[in-house]
């Protein structure tokens, strides 16, 4: 039997039935029902962490070993990209410096390369999350390779285009000079030796006997050897290509023939005193684009700074040519 309780109505001066509101009684079955589903949630939990089933403990073994391969890949991914970000660098800062080459801007060497924060929650990935951002790594590091490697062979064409213009710039005396004392007229102005007028003198004149040795300066394909009555006599001309050209004029006799392949120190020929020459000489020539330039400025590989700067002075004082 359900028991009735009272209380004393201080306002009446009696004692009254006590009654429970309806909104009192909801509340506390409301209050009892969240109480059992807190609890139940809470014991679930607690079972799950702590009594997970097999099937559980073997997911959670593999996402583990997911997070740890993960974490392992993201350095050695991390460890990549600061080397071939180094690379990168050296690459602008160093090599294409050399070539005077532009450096590469990164919209070339990784037109997919987006900078992403990569503050995720490892826990929070599912499987393909992960694969996706490894496999975005992996593609845009192929996409810098890839440029780099590009950017490397064109370093390389510019290397072997360096050597190629080298060998074919004239850079060494057409006769053997080592005293010095060959040199008989400078590039400029001249007194003809034949009309006693002053004309342009094309280029230098190196006194030395017949049969002294011609020397081509530069590598290069013959592109005319022999006399075609323009006064230069029995001459050399050979084409090097990069819009250099060398001439050798007034030889006894050449040795070379058009279209042949030379080499820097081959000899062309020897001295002679043939075609419009008062004596025996050799009359050479550095063309620039088709234009004479003064050959003086072409011995680099030959003389030291003093023995330019002697050469010089000795190349500039006016007198009479050979031709």
């Amino acid at each position: 039997m359900k028991k009735i309780k009272y209380f004393y109505n201080t306002h009446t001066l009696r004692y009254e039935k006590l009654v429970t509101p309806l909104r009192v009684k909801l509340l506390r079955v409301f209050g009892f029902v969240a109480s059992v589903l807190v609890a139940g949630f809470l014991f679930t939990q607690l079972a799950y962490h702590y009594f997970p089933s097999a099937n559980e403990k073997k997911l959670r073994r593999e996402n583990e070993l997911l997070s740890e391969d993960f974490t392992s890949i993201q350095k050695e991914i991390n460890r990549i990209n600061d080397q071939l970000h180094e690379i990168e660098k050296r690459d602008n800062d160093v090599y294409r410096s050399i070539f005077e080459a532009n450096p590469l801007p990164d919209s070339i060497r990784a037109k997919t390369i987006e900078k992403q924060k990569e503050e995720q929650i490892l826990a929070g990935l599912t499987d393909n999350e992960i694969n996706r951002s490894i496999q975005n790594k992996i593609t845009e590091l192929k996409s810098r390779v890839l440029a780099q490697t590009q950017s490397f062979n064109a370093i390389e064409e510019m290397v072997r285009k360096k050597e190629d213009l080298l060998a074919a710039t004239p850079a060494i005396q057409p006769v053997s000079n080592k005293e010095l004392s060959r040199l008989a007229s400078g590039f400029g102005y001249r007194i003809d030796p034949v009309y006693k007028t002053v004309k342009m003198h094309a280029g230098l004149d190196f006194a030395a006997p017949q049969g002294t040795p011609i020397y081509a300066t530069a590598d290069g394909t013959v592109r005319l050897s022999g006399n075609v009555g323009n006064g230069y006599g029995n001459h050399v001309i050979v084409n090097h290509g990069f819009s250099y050209e060398t001439l050798y004029g007034h030889m006894v006799r050449t040795k070379v023939r058009a279209g042949q392949r030379v080499k820097r120190g081959e000899v062309l020929g020897w001295v002679g005193n043939t075609g419009k020459s008062t004596g025996p000489h050799l009359h050479y020539e550095v063309h620039k684009n088709g234009r004479p330039v003064d050959p003086i400025y072409f011995f680099y590989n030959d003389l030291t700074p003093e023995q330019f700067d002697r050469m010089l002075k000795m190349a500039v004082t006016g007198n009479q040519s050979f031709d």
